[in-house]
């Protein structure tokens, strides 16, 4: 942009024009990236909105598909059926997590990761939306390859670098290659800022344009994208490099234009004992106490009270607030726990489980939440809140922590 200003002499006369030049691109960056902001900022708020109503939604068909597993002959054709209602339903879940780690609505979770099961789901779920013309291969080498990892974020890790190699191989397709294997670093190790110490190397190889060496080192910048309006926003490798460094990882590239590109990423090893893994497929703990339930969802309370009676529990389920705070007053030792949705009219469950904590200072109490939820957890388990759930649940998940609230 440029302007034209009249020069003058000390005596004000004119002498002649001055055109003074403006550089407005770093300006203009500047705005497309404060506009760009506030529209995944409105998508975020959408997202959660629809999330907790899609999230009441799976918790039914979640419940009710393994209430209804558990009633039949395991390897009939109707077990086969609605066993694979549930892993449709669970993946649901997870694409739930997805969207809201994305927009940063979910609150990160760690928890031991075997990288090697998280990368083959992955891969499963990604051979669908690439190209025929594209080779997707995986080789897992690791021997014990448990990372303390967010689940979802690891999945989105390997989702967004797989996605970006498929649109580098878009028009002639190629290779993607997805590998995992063990790592030792030691004191001489050559890539740079990697501690020693025992790793998970996961590589994402592809066979595609590759990087011009004039915009490597941009990658990892927010908003920065070499993609054409409405092929994405940008944010694919800022998240990934985000992700990886929250875990305390690394992450490397390496590419030659025309012959592809290679993202290294170093994640530091746990150990993990034989009982965390054995127990997800130890028997499902149960019991025998008193439980509230409220939730003002009716399927959801319908699944919720069938499922802990199955489990052994004595239910009583209410779908207001205000009707379970009132049955609670008319004996607060009536029940050993307490079990509330948080988003409900008139009274929330972060309300309702205040009350109640008046009312009986040692009343357990559980509060659900669905993933678009905002709480404040901190706050939450000062004022006395035992355990958070976030929807759906499945019927080991909430069997668990039940017995861990009341058992604390």
């Amino acid at each position: 942009m440029s302007r034209r200003v009249l020069r003058r002499d000390e005596k004000g006369q004119a002498t002649g024009i001055l055109e003074i030049n403006y550089d407005i691109s770093e300006r203009k960056q500047v705005e497309q990236q404060l506009r760009q902001a506030h529209k995944m900022e409105a998508v975020g708020a959408l997202t959660a909105g629809i999330a907790h109503d899609f999230n009441n939604i799976l918790a039914s068909i979640i419940g009710f598909a393994e209430l209804a597993k558990n009633r039949l002959a395991e390897g009939t054709r109707e077990e086969h059926h609605v066993r694979k209602v549930l892993d449709a339903a669970l993946r649901g879940r997870e694409l739930i997590k997805r969207m809201l780690t994305f927009t940063r609505q979910a609150e990160q979770e760690k928890k031991p990761l075997d990288l090697g099961v998280a990368v083959k789901e992955t891969v499963r779920l990604l051979r669908a939306s690439i190209p025929s013309t594209i080779t997707l291969r995986t080789k897992i080498e690791s021997d014990s390859g448990f990372v303390l990892a967010d689940p979802v974020q690891i999945q989105q890790v390997i989702m967004n670098l797989c996605t970006n190699a498929a649109h580098a191989m878009a028009d002639r397709g190629g290779d993607l290659d997805v590998e995992l294997s063990d790592y030792e670093a030691f004191s001489s190790s050559s890539m740079a800022g990697l501690k020693p110490g025992a790793y998970v190397k996961l590589v994402v190889r592809d066979t595609g344009d590759g990087i011009p060496p004039d915009i490597i080192e941009k990658i990892f910048d927010p908003f920065f994208t070499t993609k054409t309006q409405g092929e994405g926003t940008g944010l694919g490798l800022s998240v990934v490099h985000g992700i990886v460094k929250g875990h305390n990882g690394h992450i490397f590239v390496e590419s030659e234009p025309g012959r592809g590109s290679t993202f290294t990423i170093f994640l530091p090893k746990v150990k993990v004992g034989k009982a965390l893994v054995a127990d997800v497929d130890g028997p499902i703990p149960a019991g025998h106490e008193r439980i509230l339930f409220v939730d003002d969802e009716a399927p959801v309370l319908e699944m919720g009270e069938e499922l802990l009676t199955e489990l052994g529990y004595e239910v009583v389920c209410k779908t207001s607030s205000r009707e379970a705070l009132a049955v609670l007053r008319l004996d607060p030792s009536r029940f050993d726990l307490v079990i509330t949705d948080q988003t409900m009219p008139e009274m929330t469950g972060m309300e309702l489980a205040r009350e109640i904590l008046a009312l009986r200072p040692d009343m357990p109490v559980i509060v659900c939440s669905g993933f678009g939820d905002s709480l404040d957890r901190g706050k939450a388990i000062t004022a006395g809140i035992r355990a958070f759930l976030a929807k759906p649940l499945t019927k080991r998940e909430i069997a668990k922590a039940i017995r861990e609230v009341l058992e604390q």
